[in-house]
């Protein structure tokens, strides 16, 4: 390894924003020193964010790691909802950095998992108490992202996945209405459009065109300025709007029956995580027994579910420490 005065460039990068983070080694240990945030769609592309970014940076970067939404292949990927690509092999040319990864944006956030602290996590389900083995994570936000890790007896290992591209699976006949009513507008509906931030103004739109509920008028004046989703789970919280209610129901109970299914494929005994902009600010809805019920209702094998413990991710940089724990074990690796 090259002397310790060098750094780790780390990246979480989104449609809408990219977090850029400097981390520092102590021992084996990572160290945030600044992170910035960056319009994405406001540059043409993640050099000119790095550019900018390590323009305040004088120490060399050792390493850099970038999560990115979307598949991975031989160090490239297209981010979604973003009109530029990355290529690790440009990254490393033009700003001199020897070691440079791309990965998908939930494998990074897996690997910053064993990164966090007790107080990073809110407790939905216990589980066993001795629980261990594979774990997964599930994260609803703008899209509906999901990734595995493995147990191999000593350590984790990470692998990345699009199940929230996977189709939806309607449970009963509200659901299957839900469904029919978004193949009309979408054609293939997956778990992305429910069980994601899009999700919610889905369902609230599907109650509404559909009869099966009724606006509140102070509702209605808000989402003209404001975030819809904030604006339904605000009038959820209070009682007010009945109807958005019944959104965020329908909306846990599928999110909870997803975040179960991509448990059964993981076999999750160690553990089930929650992560993404939406468990952390709705955490009193995912306390509820709507999502938990709809997590563990999977017939026979419902004990199985309940062993499983399952916990919100409250840490945001999670994504970023992931993505320098993967930097500097790469670096470490290459250099042995």
């Amino acid at each position: 390894m090259p002397d310790r005065n060098y750094v780790i460039l780390a990246g979480d990068v989104g449609g809408t924003k990219s977090n850029l983070a400097i981390f520092k080694t102590i021992g084996g240990s990572l160290s945030l020193e600044r992170n910035e945030r960056f319009p994405s769609a406001s540059y043409p592309g993640l050099n000119a964010i790095i550019r900018e970014f390590l323009a305040k940076e004088k120490r060399p970067v050792l390493a850099a790691c970038f999560g990115v939404p979307g598949p991975v292949k031989h160090g490239r990927a297209k981010p979604t909802n973003l009109s530029w690509g990355v290529d690790a092999a440009d990254i490393s040319k033009e700003f001199e950095i020897p070691y440079v990864s791309i990965l998908n944006d939930l494998a990074a956030n897996a690997y910053g998992i064993s990164e966090l602290n007790p107080d990073d996590f809110a407790v939905i389900q216990e589980g066993a108490p001795d629980a261990e083995g594979n774990r997964c994570i599930v994260s609803p936000g703008t899209g509906l992202g999901e990734a595995g890790l493995y147990w191999d007896g000593k350590r984790y290992g990470v692998w990345a996945c699009e199940g929230g591209h996977t189709d939806f699976g309607p449970r009963n006949d509200l659901e299957v209405a839900l469904l029919e009513h978004l193949i009309k507008q979408y054609g293939h509906v997956s778990y992305e459009r429910i069980a994601s931030g899009m999700g919610i103004e889905n369902i609230y739109k599907f109650l509404r065109d559909t009869g099966r509920g009724k606006e509140l008028p102070a509702a209605v004046h808000e989402m003209k300025t404001k975030d819809p989703n904030m604006v339904i789970s605000k009038y959820a919280d209070s009682g007010e709007c009945s109807m958005c209610v019944q959104t965020i129901e329908i909306f846990l109970g599928c999110l909870g029956a997803e975040a179960g299914n991509m448990a059964l494929k993981a076999m999750a005994t160690g553990g089930v995580y929650l992560g993404g902009g939406i468990p952390a600010k709705m955490l009193s809805h995912i306390k509820s027994v709507a999502f938990t019920h709809a997590f563990n209702d999977k017939g026979r094998l419902s004990g199985l579910m309940q062993s499983m413990p399952i916990k919100v991710i409250l840490n945001d940089s999670a994504a970023l420490m992931g993505a320098a724990r993967y930097a500097l074990d790469g670096a470490k690796a290459a250099s042995a």
